[in-house]
């Protein structure tokens, strides 16, 4: 098995990011743009503009993650900038989840919902159901680099074992801590799709060579193992 891969582009060097794309185009199979608002999430990342730029000359789809306070007052900058998918934090919309959720459905998007460490798959069970894509963070949001937050991996399973038991086809994607520590233990918890920051990144300054290293890793730590049937 492989992973679906999206590269985090909080992570590129901003001043060669066009070069940048272009390699990543080839390898990923989505682009994931980190929007931090320095109120819910401690840290200030990733512009509508700038996501106009990459939508403008990427191949591949991107998913902006929106880790804002009030997520409603950006989905219809960030659908006009070119995102193809917005991912919300379940921490800032249960007050208006389904409203929320239709805003960006009517934008043209699709739907993502994303949890922080600390927050339960329970939290969602009433409108999981209209996801496309549901996304663990294994940090806590806002730096790059962090520990695996390990009782994470539980909730992985929960939300694999409830997507075969209802005959749902969200995608689980996990952002956090994805490198050769941890790519199996993902897999085997049931994880569909990784978001790549430093587990990439930090593995060489030439990008083509961290990708190939990443690729090796990957495919080492996933040896022989039998795909997790989710679907």
């Amino acid at each position: 098995m492989d992973f679906m891969l999206s590269d985090s582009l909080m992570c590129l060097d901003m001043l060669h990011i066009g070069s940048q794309l272009a390699v990543l185009d080839d390898w990923m199979d989505w682009h994931h743009a980190d929007v931090m608002d320095g109120h819910f999430c401690p840290n200030l990342t990733l512009s509508p503009d700038l996501v106009k730029a990459v939508c403008s000359v990427a191949k591949r789809p991107v998913e902006v993650h929106l880790m804002t306070e009030r997520p409603g007052e950006w989905i219809e900058r960030f659908a006009g900038a070119g995102a193809a998918m917005l991912s919300l934090h379940a921490e800032t919309i249960n007050a208006a989840a389904f409203r929320l959720m239709r805003e960006v459905r009517a934008a043209g998007c699709r739907v993502g919902i994303v949890l922080n460490p600390a927050t339960p798959l329970d939290s969602i069970r009433h409108y999981i159901d209209e996801t496309d894509r549901l996304t663990l963070m294994t940090v806590d949001i806002g730096y790059a680099g962090q520990p695996m937050v390990p009782q994470v991996v539980s909730k992985i399973r929960e939300a694999a074992a409830f997507k075969r038991k209802s005959g749902l086809s969200y995608e689980i994607q996990v952002d956090g801590c994805c490198n050769e520590k941890t790519y199996r233990t993902y897999a085997e918890a049931g994880a569909e799709m990784l978001v790549m920051g430093s587990g990439l990144f930090g593995l060489d300054t030439d990008l083509e060579k961290a990708l190939q290293i990443m690729r090796q890793q990957q495919r080492a730590a996933l040896a022989g193992m039998k795909q997790v049937a989710c679907g």
